[in-house]
């Protein structure tokens, strides 16, 4: 289950404090999905940042699966972060100089185990329709197979929390149409918490629970 109470998030600015995030309550349970919509800068990456414990916020808490990923020990925080948590960026991050299954398995790098792994990627690549383009690089691939690629190392090692900022922003629709049918297709093969930011009516759509961002503030859409 993830817990977000009374998250804040502010930086100091030459006119004062900049509150980014104010005070947001969110609730998900394992197997649903949410998607938060509003526009550019009301703090909807900031409050995924936060969420997916790569910005500590200014106050607040963060629970996943019982845990506040913010006591850890830094150590303790990459780790817990490698093996709950996968992410999918808007430019999908990829290793330019690694192959498409070398990217999928960079997460389990690090992690305690990886008996089996490179078995699970090729599998993950053959759901998501790139098993003939393992050994191809980044710069071989379209926008959408790129994304694709993204999916299958988000979800390398069976995340608890899957988190996607604006992952179809730079896709023409019929890549885009592709690519959400992708999450919401390993989301429910994985029973994973899906949370995805987006600007798409099309991709919001698709999403019973849904929320908007306006000026820092998370409402039910």
């Amino acid at each position: 289950m993830l817990v977000v109470s009374k998250l804040s998030k502010s930086f100091p600015a030459p006119q004062g404090t900049l509150e980014i995030l104010k005070n947001v309550d969110l609730s998900l349970d394992r197997g649903q999905s949410a998607v938060i919509t509003g526009p550019s800068g009301t703090g909807k990456s900031t409050l995924l940042y936060s969420i997916g414990a790569l910005e500590p916020p200014t106050s607040g808490t963060v629970m996943l699966e019982d845990v506040n990923p913010y006591a850890l020990a830094d150590r303790e925080l990459s780790a817990f972060r490698n093996r709950k948590i996968g992410f999918v960026f808007q430019d999908h991050c990829l290793l330019p100089q690694c192959s498409v299954i070398e990217n999928v398995l960079t997460p389990t790098l690090v992690a305690d185990s990886r008996n089996g792994v490179t078995e699970r990627a090729r599998a993950l690549l053959d759901q998501v329709g790139l098993g003939h383009r393992l050994e191809h690089r980044p710069a071989q691939l379209s926008g959408g197979e790129k994304q694709r690629v993204a999916i299958a190392r988000a979800v390398i090692n069976d995340p608890v929390l899957l988190l996607c900022d604006e992952p179809t922003g730079n896709l023409d629709h019929d890549s885009a149409r592709t690519v959400s049918d992708l999450l919401i297709d390993m989301h429910t093969r994985l029973k994973t918490i899906l949370l995805v930011v987006t600007h798409s009516r099309d991709v919001a759509d698709r999403f019973e629970i849904r929320y908007r961002m306006n000026d820092g503030q998370l409402e039910r859409a």
